[in-house]
């Protein structure tokens, strides 16, 4: 493959990169730090340790892409490559659709650029309910601060586009609380293609910032390399045993690859990070391994507007609301987050839950779709208690997913909210993603139809792209896999520093809350091993 300038030249200038499916024999590493994925919490965390003066090691399953892959801002490519199990990850029914990277940058490299803070009431209740300390909103704001500034965070000054601006509208017509996304982008092209690979390395996810500079200082990356086994004795982790995968990614090479360090950290984001450590029999003496994994579900209503939106194009997410997020407390009635997504033709379709003529036809109106999206807030109350994480007759990572009458409700209060703004906003159609749904032409319309929808799987699309908890975090052994500063209970020399982490899901897009949270936590561990922070 082609490399872009900035990897051509860190390798010209002699960066340790290891692609696993060309090695021929089996192979021992050691490091200081050894650090298994390189997304959100991986690549912050080589970072701020590579920096430090740690000898540092970072293992991808994914392949390493760069910008000259991303040029032909193809959606077909970007699936195979750049997401897990082809853009095909799902809950064990498959009736939950779950976006999530898998290559070197992991989701970082394929969102769609929001970044907020974690919200002072998830912090508050993480504080109050999970017993986690040193993570209040006071606590927290310096290192959101660092990691703003870090990746070019900001509230986006582009011009909103339409499918945006409808959000903004509709939310001006009735009254409703907006706001501008901040964003980590620097010198952003506006193209709306942020879920392929950016071409332009404008976003300044960790494929572009903190793993070169981990790479310029000192850092091994493998990259196409599964970390099969977390290799333990009672209270310490001795190793970890690798698989190389060929050039598909997928396949084991037979080559195996051994990696030995004096702190391991797990970073392969909710549902593959508490895979890995059941896949390894970690301590786990309590069962809390796996449980209270968290996603935000999101349903989604479709709009056809007079004029053309032409969705795929302009910044992705630029205006959200949170009129209904805390409108009932933390511990309320669901609460949500309204966004709207960019529509790409073969996601579009594929939401539709239309066939032959009927998709031909409803597909002819693509460019006048708005769409909106709700992201509702689970894990705040006993009726919301999330899914599990479970290891599969073949070593693969498996979420069970259930819904109460309590999450249904959210969903069909968010369909209700969602057509209200859209008809608000000019819309002459709305059509809820539910295979029971007409087309309604009115908001009196649609608010009777939406009432009488028959909320249940399958019927009703959904699907998430934020995963969190499953190895959550607490003071308390007995209900946490971890401490507030993600270091393993039982396993001495073991972190964890990802979203899986979290005790409930957060109400916000996720990946400034791993930066900030990641970035607090390894900066102590640092310290903890000796180094001298800069």
């Amino acid at each position: 493959m082609a490399f872009n300038n900035i990897y051509s030249a860190g390798i010209a200038a002699g960066w340790k990169l290891i692609d696993a499916s060309t090695l021929k024999q089996a192979l021992t590493l050691e490091a200081d730090v050894a650090i298994i994925g390189t997304g959100a919490g991986g690549g912050v965390a080589a970072e701020i340790l590579s920096l430090a003066g740690l000898k540092v090691i970072m293992i991808e399953e994914g392949p390493l892409k760069t910008s000259d892959s991303f040029k032909d801002m193809d959606e077909a490519r970007s699936y195979r490559d750049l997401y897990q199990e082809g853009a095909g990850r799902a809950t064990s029914d498959g009736a939950i659709s779950i976006l999530q990277g898998r290559c070197v940058g992991g989701s970082t490299t394929v969102n769609w650029t929001s970044s907020f803070r974690t919200p002072g009431q998830t912090l508050a209740h993480w504080a109050a309910q999970h017993e986690v300390v040193g993570h209040s909103e006071k606590e927290m704001a310096p290192w959101f601060a660092k990691m703003e500034e870090r990746l070019a965070i900001a509230p986006c000054d582009l011009t909103p586009n339409e499918n945006n601006s409808i959000l903004q509208r509709g939310c001006k017509a009735l009254g409703w609380e907006s706001h501008i996304i901040p964003r980590n982008v620097k010198g952003c092209l506006d193209s709306g293609y942020c879920g392929y690979g950016c071409p332009a390395n404008a976003k300044q996810s960790m494929l572009v910032t903190t793993i070169p500079t981990a790479l310029a200082n000192g850092a091994t990356l493998l990259h196409r390399l599964r970390v099969r086994q977390i290799q333990h004795g009672a209270n310490q982790v001795q190793a970890l045993a690798c698989d190389a995968l060929g050039a598909d990614g997928l396949t084991p090479t037979g080559t195996t690859v051994s990696i030995k360090a004096r702190h391991y950290i797990v970073a392969g984001g909710a549902i593959n990070s508490p895979a890995l450590l059941l896949r390894s029999q970690a301590p786990d003496p309590h069962g809390l391994l796996g449980k209270r994994t968290f996603i935000h579900p999101v349903n989604l209503s479709v709009a056809t507007m007079p004029k053309a939106v032409n969705a795929f194009y302009g910044t992705p997410q630029s205006i959200a609301s949170d009129q209904f997020q805390w409108k009932d407390g933390a511990t309320g009635a669901m609460g949500y987050k309204l966004e709207v997504p960019p529509l790409a033709v073969g996601i579009t379709a594929g939401i539709s839950n239309l066939f032959g003529l009927e998709l031909k036809k409803s597909m002819e109106q693509f460019p006048n779709y708005n769409a909106v999206l709700a992201l509702l807030r689970d894990g705040f109350v006993p009726e919301s208690e999330g899914g599990q994480v479970r290891v599969g007759s073949d070593g693969s990572a498996v979420l069970d997913y259930n819904f109460s009458p309590y999450m249904w409700d959210g969903i069909r209060r968010s369909f209700l909210s969602m057509a209200e703004l859209q008809f608000a906003a000019g819309a002459t159609h709305v059509r809820p993603a539910h295979l029971d749904s007409a087309n309604y032409k009115s908001w009196k319309e649609a608010k009777d139809g939406i009432q009488t929808l028959p909320l249940q799987k399958f019927r009703t699309t959904l699907f998430t792209a934020h995963l969190m908890g499953g190895c959550g975090m607490s003071e308390n052994p007995r209900a946490g896999v971890v401490n507030s500063r993600g270091r393993h209970h039982q396993l001495a020399n073991l972190s964890v520093m990802d979203g899986s982490t979290f005790p409930t899901s957060l109400g916000v897009n996720p990946q400034l809350s791993v930066y900030g949270l990641v970035a607090q936590n390894v900066s102590a561990l640092a310290v903890e091993l000796g180094a001298k922070l800069s």
